[in-house]
């Protein structure tokens, strides 16, 4: 409740809040009044009837009832006095389900330092043979990992394989557990404007060419002054790629977003953008040590 844009959404849920529980008290104030009895001594009707001769008499509510109903208010009141609930207002307590996690994740922390700090004296190669970090490293994998680069870690389209021996960013220990912990960004720009369909299409062939894959020899020729010209740069004069910028190798069959002429085309014509989100503040550095010797096992 501490994110509004202005004072009027938190006074409007507090006078929604609060109204809504002064009229459920008036409602039962109004409904705990005595049974009203007319002259001939029996209870009066509402007026409400039903198959002609079926009434609604005007009995007020059982007092075990209105009593209970009473009970649940001065909670409610309680409650929101104490916690969070009446717009900005924090509770006298200051209780946030943020630092409820925290707590929790403090008191976990405490508990499992001996073991991580067991672990974390192991590099990661000793790590990724360690039976019982592989299963623990296993698990953060498949609750944080799993979701982009699969159950198994062989990836998808868009999001690399880490079972092979491709490392767009290397595949060292120091630089798998850096890229877990801070992240990464690639950024391969839009070429499309600057070379022009037929440049592209130069372009295309000779990245093709690099791998022996099926190309056109005279547009895969034109292509190389083009590839120097403007792919060197990252990808290196061979086309080898460039772990420092993440930039892929070109000369292999592995693709990140397909090796087809069409996929080729679509990634120099309007570029591609992959991020890999920073997992230390999630996690924590133990619990990072502890994956990055997981992923490092899934490719060694």
């Amino acid at each position: 409740m501490s994110d509004f844009i202005s004072d009027f959404w938190q006074f409007w849920v507090i006078g929604l809040t609060l109204g809504g529980i002064a009229f459920c008290l008036l409602l039962l104030l109004k409904l705990s009044g005595k049974k009203e009895v007319g002259p001939d001594g029996k209870v009066g009707s509402t007026g409400h009837v039903w198959d002609e001769d079926l009434q609604e008499l005007n009995h007020p509510l059982p007092r075990w009832w209105l009593q209970l109903f009473y009970i649940t208010i001065v909670f409610a009141l309680g409650y929101l006095a104490l916690y969070p609930g009446l717009g900005s207002y924090a509770g006298m307590l200051g209780w946030t389900s943020k630092g409820q996690y925290q707590a929790e994740r403090d008191a976990a922390d405490a508990q499992l330092k001996p073991m991580f700090d067991r672990y974390a004296a192991m590099d990661i190669p000793t790590l990724a043979k360690d039976a019982e970090a592989h299963a623990i490293g296993q698990r953060l994998f498949l609750n944080n990992c799993a979701q982009c680069h699969g159950s198994d870690g062989g990836g998808q389209r868009g999001f690399p394989n880490l079972r092979d021996q491709d490392w767009l960013w290397g595949g060292e220990p120091e630089n798998i557990e850096l890229t877990i912990t801070n992240g990464r960004q690639g950024q391969m720009p839009a070429w499309g404007p600057v070379l022009g369909e037929q440049g592209v299409k130069e372009a295309v062939n000779y990245v093709l060419s690099l791998s022996g894959s099926p190309h056109d020899a005279a547009l895969a020729t034109a292509g190389k002054a083009r590839f120097d010209t403007i792919c060197a740069a990252c990808h290196g004069p061979e086309g080898k790629g460039n772990p420092a910028v993440g930039a892929p190798n070109l000369t292999d069959h592995i693709w990140l977003y397909g090796g087809t002429e069409r996929d080729i085309t679509e990634s120099v014509t309007n570029g591609r953008h992959g991020q890999m989100p920073a997992h230390l503040e999630r996690l924590g550095a133990p619990r990072v040590h502890l994956l990055a010797g997981y992923v490092y096992s899934l490719g060694h």
